[in-house]
């Protein structure tokens, strides 16, 4: 039996049967959830290492699954005194064991219930990002704690927290109320817009992990879109903003991990099926009357789609940060359109605009610097990309910076 095999039923599963199993048996018990199926799994191993893989290993997992839960229930007495009681307070004259099944449409709301829970406002953004590769996305302790950049200890702690504050503000694994199902969403897409972007602009060197980030906010991202509401105009441009950089994925690294900027990206390896699935999602989202942060940063990386330079194409782009920035400032996008501004006007009129912004601890703002002074005052540049340089979190980075200082002084 292949280890890869495993692991990927493993991250492709999990999730689907602790959701089914902690909506049935309630969120308070959503550990428990968690140590029954990893008991699954290691059972798995050791049985098909020997029997091989069986014609429905997925089955094969529901079926094992839901015999140790009911075991545990059964045999914990918890089942019969706590949760038949609770169940039938919720759910009168309803077969409890029936509901409990691992059929794709219970999976999917379970997994979909399961997201609101966690982004639950009690809960910091961060926790939830951790409950939510943890519990929808099956990511291994191991894979939290590097994507964070943390230790296994420091995430087993904030784990724990987060679970705790969803048994202490008594968080139930359903949909909200009608009313406050808009309100919650905007939380939800924010936590997959956080996942991407951990995934994307990740400082991890693990390149399967970064992908596998993307993947999986991609993966949740088109789930919302199954259910009416929250199928929504902003769900949609979301999915296509996602669609658009992940296109872009591959393009953007050497095979020895060198980064290779946006000038420099060779567009027959962007991905044109995810640029067409990006495009459809953007129409999607034409419709309504809602203009959303996800709207207009998905037409940006559209227009980074169109590999041609153009001033007019630079100048659209300016005028959708423009926008940006008068829904939601953030420093980042205030850096991000100063290079529009740059592109479409040149350095002399945004470096005045750079200056500005004193982001003195990020190093984009430096690499910017750097870029607006090469051609008018060389010494400058090189201290501006030494600076980026220092700052920047990855060696790949480090290594873009210190080619730039190498070819300003060749120049010199």
């Amino acid at each position: 039996m292949k280890q890869d095999h495993l692991k990927h039923l493993f991250q492709q599963e999990f999730s689907k049967m602790v959701a089914v199993i902690s909506k049935r048996f309630g969120l308070q018990h959503i550990e428990i959830a968690e140590d029954i199926v990893s008991e699954t799994f290691l059972l798995a191993t050791e049985t098909w290492k020997t029997k091989g893989i069986p014609v429905n290993p997925e089955a094969w997992l529901y079926t094992v699954a839901k015999q140790k839960t009911l075991s545990y229930f059964r045999r914990n007495k918890i089942f019969e005194d706590k949760v038949i009681p609770e169940i039938n307070r919720k759910q009168e004259q309803q077969d409890n064991t029936d509901e409990f099944s691992f059929s794709q449409q219970n999976i999917k709301d379970s997994q979909l219930q399961m997201l609101f829970a966690i982004c639950t406002p009690a809960i910091a953004s961060e926790a939830q990002i951790g409950l939510a590769l943890r519990i929808l996305c099956g990511f291994g302790i191991d894979e939290i704690a590097e994507a964070f950049l943390s230790n296994k200890e420091t995430i087993n702690k904030r784990l724990f927290r987060a679970k705790e504050k969803l048994r202490t503000e008594q968080i139930q694994l359903a949909f909200p109320a009608e009313r406050e199902i808009t309100k919650r969403l905007d939380n939800v897409l924010h936590i997959i817009y956080l996942l991407f972007s951990e995934g994307y602009y990740s400082k991890t060197q693990n390149q399967i992990l970064r992908k596998d980030l993307c993947i999986e906010a991609l993966r949740l991202g088109v789930m919302l879109t199954e259910y009416d509401k929250t199928n929504l105009p902003k769900t949609n441009a979301l999915i296509a903003l996602m669609c658009f950089h992940s296109s872009r994925f591959d393009a953007r690294q050497s095979g020895e991990g060198e980064l290779i900027l946006y000038e420099q990206q060779d567009e027959d390896i962007w991905n044109k099926e995810l640029i067409s699935q990006g495009i459809h999602f953007l129409n999607l989202s034409a419709i309504g009357e809602e203009l959303s942060t996800y709207h207009l940063e998905a037409r940006i990386a559209y227009c980074h789609c169109i590999k041609e330079d153009t001033a007019e194409k630079w100048e659209e782009i300016l005028q959708l940060y423009n926008q940006l920035l008068m829904i939601n400032y953030s420093p980042a996008a205030a850096l991000n359109r100063t290079f529009a501004l740059y592109k479409a006007n040149g350095a002399e009129v945004a470096l005045p605009e750079a200056e500005k912004l004193k982001l003195e601890d990020n190093h984009f703002y430096f690499v910017l610097l750097g870029e607006l002074n090469k051609n008018v005052d060389k010494s400058k540049a090189i201290a501006c990309f030494e600076r980026a340089k220092a700052l920047a979190k990855t060696p790949a980075e480090q290594q873009l910076m210190q080619l730039k200082i190498d070819q300003l002084l060749i120049r010199s």
